[in-house]
């Protein structure tokens, strides 16, 4: 890992874990020795972090001057507090993370009062189920988007049956009791919503796609509109 990286690894753990932090815990939760995160512990304050505390006392983040203030109300905190919580309870274990570490993020930037309410918040979300596990790797799946490259399927439908496909993957659609991949199937020539936990298997093609996703996604949308508009009488 890059120093860089390293360092900012090192602020959010400082300022995510419950204070003062150990220096044996953060080296513990960075795979590095306690020698190195007195090294970077100096560095960032060197670089103007204000952090408190020494060996064998733990640290304290006062600070953060990676981040810049934020001002929410208190009902944006509400709604930031209970839609990352959703992600964090629905998402595959890569998505429910950042779920948790964008909420630490921004609660760092919050001045002390707004990091209480954020805390106690009355709005809570606790769902009893959960859609199944994904089959695949949802984050390269993500990568594969975000790349506009096309991927080959494995697929197996209701009934089991199996084909082999190439798709341009477009975009994940969470519902209440399943994940689904929208994509536009170069086997049928049309858009198509794939379960992922049908997905049998998957390879890069090296074929991109790009610059089609975001044009491909805007008419997906404009179809599901039209699909909602009233029809217009018939003229006799």
């Amino acid at each position: 890992m890059a120093k860089s990286d390293r360092l900012f690894r090192l602020l959010h753990l400082i300022r995510g874990l419950t204070p003062p932090v150990t220096a044996a815990r953060l080296a513990s939760a960075m795979e590095v020795s306690e020698r190195t995160i007195y090294r970077d512990i100096e560095s960032l304050r060197l670089a103007g972090a204000r952090i408190e505390g020494e060996a064998g006392l733990g640290y304290t983040m006062i600070e953060d001057p990676a981040l810049p203030p934020q001002t929410f109300t208190q009902i944006e905190i509400e709604a930031l507090s209970l839609g990352l919580s959703d992600v964090s309870q629905r998402g595959d274990a890569d998505l429910a993370q950042a779920a948790k570490d964008a909420l630490t993020k921004i609660l760092a930037t919050l001045p002390e009062r707004q990091q209480r309410q954020a805390v106690h918040a009355v709005n809570l979300v606790h769902r009893f189920g959960t859609p199944p596990a994904p089959t695949i790797d949802m984050t390269l799946l993500r990568e594969a988007m975000w790349a506009e490259e096309a991927l080959d399927i494995g697929y197996k439908d209701q009934s089991g049956r199996s084909t082999q496909r190439r798709i341009w993957p477009l975009a994940m659609s969470y519902h209440d009791r399943s994940v689904m991949l929208l994509a536009w199937c170069c086997l049928r020539s049309d858009f198509r919503m794939f379960h992922v936990t049908r997905i049998d298997g998957y390879a890069k093609s090296e074929e991109s796609f790009r610059p089609r996703r975001v044009p491909l996604l805007r008419e997906y949308i404009a179809t599901l509109k039209a699909r909602k508009l009233p029809r217009m009488p018939s003229q006799h």
